[in-house]
């Protein structure tokens, strides 16, 4: 009788501890994603202008041509320079598949046929997200991109629609 009756309390306990385990774990899932989310938020790369910039809003299409050396001014007739970071950056990977939908090494043969044919200039290389950040807040029709943290009130974030 003991036997059965210590063997009900253990069943009964371990079901009490899996209900309170399942619950401390999805608690716990629950603060790593919330964490990881905020931490995410931060990490997403945004496309940035100077302030002088008048446009707000850019196509997909457009952007790429932007950054494919076709488009060479904005729509009040400034110049637009093009600002990029090292074709092995993290951000500019990252950049030219999800903003631009193309591969980097995309974007390189097309500015190496631009400089190599004599009928275009290549971007500006940036060696790092300060320099970026320099170089965009400073130089007029200036577009380039960051990661979200690194952004301040010198650029202007570029919506893409």
């Amino acid at each position: 009788m003991r036997l059965l009756q210590f063997i009900l309390h253990i069943r009964i306990f371990s079901r009490f501890i899996l209900k309170r385990r399942a619950f401390i774990g999805c608690f716990l899932f629950a603060v790593f994603l919330f964490i990881n989310l905020n931490a995410w938020s931060n990490e997403q790369p945004e496309i940035i202008v100077n302030t002088g910039v008048t446009e707000n809003t850019v196509s997909g299409n457009v952007l790429r041509s932007i950054f494919s050396m076709r488009l060479k001014t904005w729509t009040d007739g400034t110049k637009i320079r093009v600002f990029v970071l090292a074709d092995d950056d993290q951000l500019h990977q990252i950049v030219a598949k999800e903003k631009l939908n193309v591969f980097p090494y995309q974007l390189r043969s097309t500015w190496d046929r631009l400089v190599f044919s004599g009928t275009g200039q290549a971007p500006i290389k940036v060696n790092s997200n300060e320099e970026m950040l320099a170089k965009v807040a400073s130089t007029p029709g200036a577009i380039g991109y960051l990661w979200r943290a690194n952004i301040n009130e010198s650029v202007n974030v570029l919506q893409i629609k």
